[in-house]
């Protein structure tokens, strides 16, 4: 149809990973405001109680109408939205839409009672294609199997808490955080055994992490292309604290379930 045609024509215009303005990514340590729009896959996942939208989690922008997110951020008895080309929470903002999800599919494999089992992946249908524009883009998903090396610069962003039991920002926060290969974060000393090789670990400075708030987002990693793959789903992190060394954020490792994605994401 002509309009499906012009969803192709969309997205041929704006490639996945490649936003039109791009982020400022320096060497800061700790959080910081992220450039408006540079990272347009970014989605708020938003839950209605008291007749007010609440923010809950992150997402990503997988295609016009999918959005992936964590299995733990989904609960059964909650009403969603998916916000998209949002900067500042609270703003009235040009350019960002809120879309009802159509079904929410969590993977089979995910158990609630245990986070550190992994599989804390979902994917929203929402009930309509988005138009991509300037401030709303797709991500890149990464080759099947892929495993960042060691210290790989990635940022994760969010809407998450600014410190552990802090406020939660109402712009949105990148953070600069360092891959930690699977044998250094699964030591004792470490996360130990919580931590599986469909995980990915980054961080971990004491410094910088994701936080509550934060979970369902992505950890995005730019390629020798220049383009930007979200590498990683915010899962969890330590009870001690968010900053907490040598306890980094751990991420769904998205190159793990490609096949999933597609497979899912190909139903009607």
């Amino acid at each position: 149809t002509f309009q499906e045609c012009l969803h192709c024509v969309l997205f041929a215009a704006f490639s996945c990973g490649v936003p039109a303005y791009k982020p400022n990514v320096s060497r800061v340590v700790g959080g910081e405001n992220a450039r408006q729009n540079s990272w347009p896959w970014q989605a708020s996942l938003q839950y209605l109680s008291g007749g007010n939208w609440h923010h809950t989690c992150g997402g990503s922008l997988i295609a016009t109408n999918w959005v992936m997110t964590a299995a733990h951020c989904i609960s059964s008895g909650r009403t969603y939205r998916v916000f998209l080309g949002k900067h500042s929470l609270s703003a009235n903002e040009r350019g960002s839409v809120a879309v009802s999800p159509s079904k929410i599919i969590v993977h089979p494999k995910w158990d609630a009672s245990r986070l550190t089992n992994g599989n804390d992946i979902a994917l929203i249908k929402l009930s309509q294609h988005v138009t991509l524009s300037n401030s709303i883009q797709t991500a890149c998903l990464p080759k099947a199997n892929s495993i960042l090396a060691a210290n790989y610069p990635c940022y994760v962003t969010g809407w998450g808490r600014l410190i552990t039991n802090g406020p939660l920002p109402d712009i949105l926060q990148q953070g600069r955080l360092l891959v930690v290969n699977h044998a250094t974060c699964s030591q004792a000393s470490w996360w130990g055994s919580s931590v599986k090789t469909n995980m990915v670990c980054a961080g971990g400075d004491g410094v910088i992490s994701s936080c509550n708030g934060d979970s369902g987002g992505p950890l995005n990693c730019q390629n020798s292309s220049g383009k930007w793959e979200v590498h990683g789903v915010v899962s969890f992190g330590s009870s001690l604290g968010c900053n907490y060394y040598r306890k980094p954020s751990v991420f769904t490792r998205v190159s793990a379930f490609n096949d999933w994605i597609a497979q899912v994401s190909s139903t009607p």
